[in-house]
């Protein structure tokens, strides 16, 4: 209902849908440059509305929504909506020159519920992935493919009806055991990436990874294209944890505000090496398959990662873009 009433608001009817769904002591988080909010008529003033003037006859298109407890301490109930949303590219956005034409924001939205009200979001999105759309690309290169990520193979993503307990034990087990078993924070011994992988992941797996990353199929090519270049290129890589691990079904998944510290002193991303260390925010999104994980969706804020670095990717982009339009 949140959603539906939401996304047809007009002008002041943002906040009567704002007032109506969101707690009074709500905390939001989003991507670089809107980080921490504190209320939700900031959420709707500073986000929602220029976003939707600059991104007209938006439409939200979900491919995955799901609930469930969270499995860590904190606890507390997580609802989850990933997909994309839509629109027309008509008026700038963060200083991202309008096309008149389609534009997808890749999102993915974790919701604590308390008391019938939303009390926390942590709402992540692919900046780059939208800037790319409209020819700008803020990175160097890319290991992997640049696409318009769909959904679940077997599009059974919107979960609206109670899944399976048990199959949804088993998909919080086989998140679990990945994150415990990467090695570089959990000690693991010394073997080929492969290897590794293979104990976690279905060998057809897709990793959805985000813009300046990419997609990239099959163990042997994530390895290859992603796993392998990120263990190289970022030395030092500590885990600070979650703060939502949960799973519904088939689907499960994390978020962190933090996840990672790393230092980039191999280069990363194309980037120049640095011995400093920068945070990364990251959402995963899983399927499962059987008892291993097949599928991944990917959010990590790589704006906030390399302006922390000393460069604001979003910036450099938006001035070459108006230098080379005078």
């Amino acid at each position: 209902k949140y959603y539906s009433e939401l996304d047809v608001a007009v002008g002041p009817e943002h906040s009567q849908v704002i007032h109506k769904y969101v707690d009074e002591d709500y905390l939001w988080r989003g991507f670089h440059p809107f980080h921490e909010m504190h209320s939700g008529d900031e959420v709707i003033h500073n986000f929602w509305i220029p976003f939707k003037q600059a991104i007209t006859r938006s439409q939200r298109r979900m491919d995955i929504f799901m609930a469930g407890e969270n499995s860590l301490e904190t606890g507390g109930v997580w609802v989850v909506s990933m997909g994309h949303i839509m629109g027309l590219f008509d008026s700038h956005w963060l200083g991202i020159p309008p096309t008149g034409k389609m534009v997808f924001l890749r999102y993915c939205e974790f919701n604590r519920v308390e008391n019938n009200k939303i009390r926390e979001t942590a709402m992540y999105f692919d900046i780059p992935h939208l800037m790319t759309q409209v020819g700008l690309n803020p990175f160097n290169s890319q290991t992997g493919a640049h696409l318009v990520q769909p959904g679940p193979l077997h599009h059974d993503g919107l979960m609206f009806e109670v899944q399976d307990e048990w199959e949804s034990k088993k998909t919080l087990k086989a998140i679990d055991f990945m994150v415990q078993d990467i090695k570089g924070w959990s000690g693991g011994k010394e073997e080929p990436l492969a290897t590794e992988l293979a104990r976690s992941w279905n060998d057809d797996m897709i990793w959805w990874g985000p813009a300046g990353i990419g997609a990239t199929y099959t163990i042997e090519r994530y390895a290859k294209q992603h796993a392998g270049p990120f263990r190289e290129g970022l030395s030092d890589r500590l885990f600070n944890g979650h703060i939502c691990r949960m799973s519904e079904g088939k689907f499960g998944g994390f978020f962190g505000w933090p996840n990672l510290t790393l230092r980039p002193t191999g280069g990363f991303m194309g980037m120049p090496a640095s011995d400093k260390a920068a945070d990364m925010r990251v959402i995963d999104i899983y399927r499962c398959h059987e008892d291993k994980l097949t599928e991944n969706w990917i959010f990590i804020d790589l704006l906030h990662f390399w302006n922390q670095l000393g460069v604001d990717l979003l910036k450099r982009a938006v001035s070459n873009s108006n230098s080379s339009s005078l």
